[in-house]
């Protein structure tokens, strides 16, 4: 007898998602990452005068690497006060940015109202990955672009995301979203669009292991979010596990901390008219 497939309450998922976000500080982590979104604004050859929506934009750093070559940047995200930071970034470098709360799945902008979209490690979260593919093509121009930057499933990252899996569990029917960062998945995510997808390293530069842990502990969502949950026996667990991890990835040489964080960089070009 075949097992019944579960349809994900995928309203249900993003209110548990954005709790996770909203909790300890992303933009402390999002800030360290600012140099994955420069570098994919010269992915995609982003020229000046272009419309650019930032999807999932944390605390701005594909927006603020788009502004900072005169393009036209919308910056969403369903976090507002991930938003707030960007929007603090941008007025510090009098970047003019227009800042709009907006759910991935379900953006709240016409057909074709943008040259290129952006994410940078944040699409790729969407519980409904078909939906919010279809968002991003949706929006952008005929003939326009796609830039994603997302953690592929054998990376660090990736690693990482599993191990807290084990100690919480994604709901059932509910893919990895490290299935944005394998080429075959986009595209049948992008089904018929141009693709370009090359392995890029983040290199995370920190103090020791334990710094690491620390840092990640209070911001990032996911570690932040699983440490609260647990009881005191399975924290530990899970920093000893993380703990190994982080040792058996890094090269630093010395007690400091140098991990390479692969991930793929991806230019998707939809379909001309």
């Amino acid at each position: 007898m075949l097992a019944e497939q579960t349809t994900p309450d995928y309203r249900a998922i993003k209110e548990r998602q954005r709790a996770v976000w909203a909790s300890g500080d992303y933009a402390m982590i999002g800030t360290t990452l600012q140099i994955v979104g420069e570098n994919l604004c010269e992915a995609v050859d982003l020229r000046a005068g272009s419309k650019v929506l930032d999807v999932a934009a944390g605390n701005g750093n594909a927006t603020l690497a788009a502004a900072r070559r005169f393009a036209r940047v919308t910056s969403t995200d369903y976090v507002p006060d991930l938003l707030a930071r960007g929007k603090e970034r941008a007025a510090a470098e009098r970047l003019p940015v227009s800042f709009q709360e907006a759910d991935a799945e379900a953006l709240p902008f016409a057909d074709g109202s943008y040259d290129v979209a952006l994410s940078t490690f944040g699409v790729m979260f969407a519980p409904n990955q078909e939906r919010a593919a279809a968002e991003l093509a949706r929006v952008v121009v005929p003939g326009g672009r796609i830039g994603l930057a997302n953690w592929t499933p054998e990376g660090f990252i990736g690693e990482l995301l599993k191990l807290v899996s084990r100690y919480m569990p994604p709901s059932p029917g509910l893919r990895p979203p490290t299935r944005w960062g394998d080429k075959d998945a986009l595209r049948a995510l992008f089904p018929g669009f141009s693709i370009e997808a090359s392995p890029r390293q983040f290199t995370f530069r920190y103090e020791s292991p334990e710094h690491w842990l620390e840092v990640f502990k209070a911001y990032y969502g996911p570690t932040h979010k699983a440490f609260a949950s647990l009881a005191p026996e399975q924290q530990s667990s899970m920093a000893q596990e993380i703990l190994e991890l982080l040792g058996r990835h890094n090269q630093s040489g010395d007690a400091s901390l140098v991990i390479p964080g692969e991930y793929l960089e991806v230019v998707v070009t939809t379909k001309s008219e």
